[in-house]
């Protein structure tokens, strides 16, 4: 529309112009060489527009012509960069779409038709299908390019992170963030990154401005970036709570005031002023810590906050938190503990049974085994309080990623995530526990049983009795030979016992003739070679069991059973042997050949 009125504007003016000369009667006389030329003033104003036009015209003809390979060029490097573009927005729409194949087939012509120098969108879309490929070192080298251009810096560093983060590197990792962090602090996966590296080192100044930063770009709202304050002011309290009291009371009752809900926060901030002689403030902090949240901490740190209290005076401080918050099973099992340290026993076992009453677990059995143990001294009642606290649900402690620790950490050691630990019962026992009056009973899954060392085996099998139809005959070898014996009635075989034919009487006994008596024990001495199979488990009550038995024909034992305690110890392992350990030859450690490089410990270069 703007355009229109530029071309009707001048049109307009050019045709009032030559009406206005239209109206006004006039000549224009032109004197030269002898000549003279008149004409009218309305004719003169249109010659000389025309020969202004004509003299437009022809400039235009002799610019184009002049300039007309430019043009032409221009025009089809404008043809190839658009081919180029719509190349690459294929190529980065396959690589999202996870197709390696045409990813890279785009690539390749993006790379025909623009310069990765000019279009930095190139080298992306190479290292997304390298990356899509499977082919990680190059995307690596890829992404270490890119931090030569100030453009691509962010890029390449991002790239690095989470190459880093994908093999597990979290130093490295760490290290790119810290540096994406000093050019733009305000990339959310960078600040975090660094954050966790700083709050692992020991910096909390430096976190704590991090956290700063975080909320000064919006990357967290108000109440998140206090929470991070107030932990990390929290760890700071902790590690200078022995050296500077005094830094130590400023940062915890900063992190108190933050997050009152912190219980480590609390705790530090009641430590520090006991050790500046400030009873009165810390135990206030203790107690509006307890009413909202009874935490066994908060209990040991208001019973103990005064090293040269007797028993009695904590037992009375004790008391006071019970009454500050009643009917509550860690407020009973405060008292009971310190109850049983003053030797007030029946006050103890009290408390220790309401606290069961209002919650089963397994530190008020632990508790009541203890006074059992103090009071009466009764192993029985003792192992009986123990095996209930085995079965018990557990106790609350601070867990982290599935990390339990008997202390609070800022930061979790498993995964460096920033206020991760948090007051739960473990989660390990697998077991279901069902309360039945006065028996708590413990559904547990059978555990597969310890392999033991081979030495024991055949101790083992010996103690398990055999099935009287597992062994079909026995042949007995007797070291010397002698008279037979009788057979004993528990020893004849079921047929002999049920045939119809009459037994006939056993010969008579030879005795041995004395004098050759050492000649007999002589070859009693010579015993036979040692078999490799081991002896089949003989009765206890088989006064004249032989001295070795070897099994002929075993049954097939059922596949659930034990393999039979007959068979050799040297024998190949089967299927059914699988529970049988194997002595495995532990082979020298062969070391770094010669000319051959060891492998590095990290696979990204710290720029």
């Amino acid at each position: 529309m703007i355009r229109i009125l530029f071309f009707l504007v001048p049109v307009f003016i050019l045709g009032f112009a030559f009406a206005w000369l239209a109206d006004r009667p006039g000549d224009l006389t032109l004197t030269f060489g002898g000549y003279q030329m008149q004409v009218s003033l309305l004719v003169a104003a249109i010659l000389i527009t025309a020969v202004v036009a004509a003299v437009m015209i022809l400039w235009w003809l002799i610019k184009a012509i002049v300039t007309s390979p430019h043009t032409i060029s221009r025009h089809f490097r404008n043809r190839r960069r658009d081919q180029g573009y719509q190349a690459l927005s294929m190529g980065m729409i396959a690589a999202g779409a996870g197709d390696p194949a045409l990813a890279r087939r785009k690539k390749k012509e993006a790379l025909k038709l623009l310069s990765s120098d000019q279009e930095p969108l190139v080298h992306l879309l190479d290292a997304q299908a390298s990356l899509l490929e499977g082919d990680h070192p190059t995307a690596r080298q890829k992404f270490e390019a890119m931090l030569d251009k100030p453009e691509m810096k962010l890029l390449g560093l991002r790239g690095l992170y989470l190459e880093a983060e994908r093999v597990g590197d979290r130093q490295a990792a760490r290290h790119y963030a810290e540096r994406a962090v000093e050019t733009a602090p305000q990339l959310a996966w960078a600040s975090g990154a660094a954050l966790e590296e700083k709050s692992e080192a020991g910096d909390w100044d430096a976190a704590l401005r991090l956290v700063d930063t975080q909320k000064s770009t919006q990357q967290i709202d108000r109440e998140t970036a206090e929470r991070r304050k107030a932990v990390l002011l929290t760890a700071k309290a902790m590690e200078l709570l022995d050296a500077e009291p005094v830094q130590a009371k400023n940062a915890a009752l900063e992190a108190h005031r933050l997050a009152p809900d912190l219980v480590p926060a609390a705790v530090t901030a009641a430590k520090a002023l006991f050790r500046l002689d400030d009873l009165r403030k810390g135990a206030k902090i203790l107690e509006s810590g307890w009413k909202r949240n009874a935490h066994p901490e908060i209990a040991e740190a208001y019973v103990n906050a005064r090293l040269g209290d007797s028993t009695l005076d904590r037992l009375t401080r004790a008391k006071k938190l019970q009454a500050l918050k009643q009917n509550n099973p860690e407020s009973a099992l405060t008292v009971a503990r310190a109850a049983l340290a003053s030797g007030d026993y029946k006050l103890a076992r009290t408390q220790a049974e309401a606290a069961i009453r209002q919650e089963p677990r397994e530190g008020a059995y632990l508790l009541l085994a203890d006074i059992e143990e103090a009071e009466t001294g009764d192993q029985g009642r003792v192992r009986q309080w123990l095996g209930k606290a085995v079965r018990a649900p557990r106790d609350p402690v601070w867990i982290a990623d599935g990390y339990v620790s008997e202390r609070w950490a800022p930061m979790s050691p498993v995964t460096g995530r920033l206020d991760a630990f948090e007051w739960r019962a473990p989660v390990e026992r697998l077991g279901q526990v069902i309360e039945a009056g006065d028996e708590a009973l413990a559904i547990t899954p059978t555990l597969p049983a310890p392999i033991e060392h081979e030495e024991h085996r055949a101790s083992d099998r010996a103690v398990v009795a055999a099935e009287p139809d597992e062994v079909e005959d026995i042949i007995v070898e007797e070291p010397m030979k002698t008279a037979p014996e009788p057979t004993r009635e528990s020893e004849r075989k079921p047929a002999q016992a049920e045939a119809p034919m009459t037994v006939p009487e056993p010969a008579a006994r030879v005795e041995p003739d004395p004098a050759l008596e050492p000649k007999l024990s002589e070859k009693a001495t010579e015993k036979p070679a040692p078999r490799p199979e081991p002896s089949r488990p003989v009765a206890a009550n088989d006064a004249k069991a032989p001295a070795a038995v070897v099994p002929l024909a075993p049954k097939p034992a059922p596949a659930a059973a034990e393999p039979a305690a007959s068979a050799p110890l040297d024998a190949e392992l089967t299927e059914d042997d699988t529970d049988r350990p194997a002595k495995m030859p532990i082979p020298d450690d062969p070391g770094v050949e010669e000319g051959e490089k060891p492998v590095a410990e990290s696979r990204f270069k710290l720029f």
